[in-house]
């Protein structure tokens, strides 16, 4: 057994509780290929991917630790401009939740309206109900990152080979190859090799599950796991992060650095038509969601940054903390939750440990979630 602690703070109280175990001009479009391993996952000897899983990497083992990351800017106060239809005049973010370490990432809804957070060093999913009241929901994950929920009710995660020194990597259990899993309420890899059967390595970032089996995931170029447990890559020339399909699985939306790459999807597997939203409030987007009205929401930086479903920039809504994702939660989906980089002690100081940390805020939205998806 891996020991391991959950730290958790809800209305302003701390709580320590023990868990088992611790623009750029539109390119051409890429029709899918053969995995290129230097443009997408790297050349061996390739650094580490960040710690959120994005970005070339081949296997983490023979790399050398990577530098500490500056520590995340502390809470700043915030004031919301309405936005129509999405967001009240005056709204205000409440904290609900925070962590140390790499212990909040993939946040999505469970389907009674609870949210579900990935803990990759904690090697465990929590959930957190409507009371703000958190629980462990699914642990021994081995390497898990970003969620996802299909239609058919299957949790699917981004399986992570572990980071150089990082509380994963210590877990005997810890994947030897990257690629999709599905965690509930079954467990098993969807996906861990290429159509040419060479593996998947490296971190693989976030994903979005289609209602066909499969799923689309991003890892440096945008690609597709089908349900028969291989990947296919789509499109490359693209700085990837974030990842979510439209209500009707016809559009699929990508960050690509300081815009959002948009494509049509002509079939499971297979994109066109690529075109690019600027992502107007600056910074590099991260990631995203949509509601019941077709409207798309961007994490970055300054907060989340909201497009109608045809590319017109509606406004920000500023958060206390640059965040990493956002999604809506509760019983009827008029909850924004968001995922913040970097959290505070008891005494109100920034994590000891720099750049670790993750701190959820909610806050009450006029726009409603997709009732009957996860993201």
């Amino acid at each position: 057994m891996i020991s391991k602690t959950l730290l958790t703070i809800a209305s302003g109280c701390v709580c320590v509780s023990a868990l088992a175990a611790a623009a750029q001009a539109p390119a051409p479009q890429a029709q899918p290929t053969a995995l290129n391993p230097a443009t997408c996952l790297g050349q061996p000897g390739a650094g580490p991917a960040p710690a959120r899983g994005g970005g070339p990497a081949q296997q983490p083992q023979a790399a050398a630790a990577p530098a500490a990351p500056a520590p995340a800017p502390g809470p700043r106060e915030v004031t919301i401009t309405g936005i129509p239809g999405v967001i009240a005049n005056g709204a205000s973010w409440t904290q609900v939740w925070q962590t140390t370490g790499n212990n909040g990432d993939g946040i999505i809804a469970f389907t009674d309206g609870s949210l579900l957070v990935n803990q990759e060093d904690n090697s465990a999913v929590i959930r957190i109900d409507s009371n703000d009241h958190v629980s462990v929901f699914l642990s021994d994950t081995n390497g898990s990152g970003s969620l996802s929920m299909n239609r058919q009710g299957r949790i699917l995660a981004v399986q992570r080979l572990p980071l150089p020194n990082s509380p994963a990597m210590g877990n005997p259990s810890a994947p030897k190859v990257g690629g999709i899993s599905i965690l509930y309420p079954e467990r098993r890899m969807l996906a861990d090799k290429f159509v040419d059967g060479s593996p998947w390595m490296g971190r693989p970032n976030d994903l979005t599950a289609d209602s066909q089996g499969g799923a689309y995931v991003s890892q440096g170029c945008v690609y597709y796991a089908s349900p028969a447990g291989t990947f296919t890559l789509l499109a490359e020339n693209i700085g990837t992060n974030g990842i979510v399909l439209s209500a009707d699985e016809k559009t699929l939306y990508v960050t690509n650095g300081a815009a959002l790459a948009v494509f049509d999807v002509a079939a499971p597997g297979k994109l066109a038509n690529r075109r690019e939203w600027k992502l107007e409030a600056g910074g590099n987007g991260d990631g995203i969601t949509v509601d019941a009205q077709g409207r798309v929401y961007v994490s970055s930086p300054a907060g989340v940054q909201i497009f109608t479903p045809e590319g017109k920039y509606l406004g920000l809504i500023p958060t206390p903390r640059p965040i990493s994702g956002e999604v809506f939660a509760g019983a009827d989906k008029r909850t924004l939750y968001i995922m913040g980089f970097g959290a505070v002690d008891r005494n109100g100081k920034p994590s000891a440990q720099a750049g670790t940390g993750r701190t959820i805020y909610r806050i009450p939205m006029l726009a409603q979630g997709l009732m009957g998806r996860s993201k």
